[in-house]
């Protein structure tokens, strides 16, 4: 039996646009365990900070703000709501230009630091699956088991400009395939956290499999995992 009274640490690491945040929802359905969007609590900082006009570069002023966020995940007949310092901001955080500004804001330290013990709280007893870029390198590198879900720049953007145009938004698949090319270099490029595959990750290249099939993949390695440990979902 693991030491987490609710099960297992599920991490589920890669770049933007690698469909991580709807396995990690479906594949928490399926297990009955909880999903935690630490993107979404990224994003909500990000946009936060800009509603507020704080000045990126003055730490300072980023690190006191930081003491006033609340950025909560609530489940609202079976939707994600994410609420920052008590407004909804669901929809708001989604913008390609909020995506830009979270790879920037997410590299600073009050940020990171803010979010991390956030995360870290809750979800610490298990029974958890969680996304992003460093969920299992630095937020829970003692995760039971590690995912890597990547796909090329190319299907990334094909996937991120269907989903923009299909919310009304008209961007070009040129402009979006830049937008993952420059998102991928702050995220991997960048002094704190930066993206990378754990080393004991399992690496699922997603490009030319359905969300079925990666979801059907990722469910029996977990399946298997916690039937080795002795813990029912």
């Amino acid at each position: 039996m693991p030491s987490r009274p609710d099960g297992i640490i599920i991490a589920i690491d890669g770049p933007s646009g690698a469909g991580k945040s709807t396995i990690a929802r479906l594949l928490a359905e399926r297990l009955g365990y909880i999903q935690i969007d630490t993107g979404a609590m990224y994003r909500a900082a990000a946009l936060l900070l800009s509603l507020a006009t704080v000045d990126l570069e003055d730490l300072a002023a980023v690190e006191k703000f930081c003491k006033t966020l609340d950025i909560r995940l609530e489940l609202d007949s079976g939707r994600q709501v994410v609420r920052g310092n008590g407004t909804d901001v669901t929809d708001l955080i989604r913008s390609p230009e909020m995506s830009l500004l979270t790879s920037q804001t997410s590299s600073l330290r009050p940020v990171r630091e803010a979010l991390l013990k956030a995360q870290q709280q809750m979800g610490s007893r298990g029974g958890v699956v969680l996304e992003g870029r460093d969920i299992g390198t630095v937020v829970f590198p003692d995760a039971e088991i590690k995912f890597y879900l990547s796909a090329s720049v190319a299907e990334r953007a094909r996937r991120r400009c269907e989903e923009l145009n299909s919310k009304g938004e008209t961007v070009s698949f040129a402009e979006t395939v830049v937008d993952v090319e420059k998102r991928d270099l702050q995220d991997t490029a960048r002094d704190i956290a930066p993206l990378r595959q754990a080393e004991d990750a399992l690496l699922i290249d997603s490009s030319r499999l359905s969300i079925d099939d990666v979801l059907n993949s990722m469910e029996a390695l977990c399946r298997h995992k916690i039937d080795n440990m002795g813990v029912s979902p």
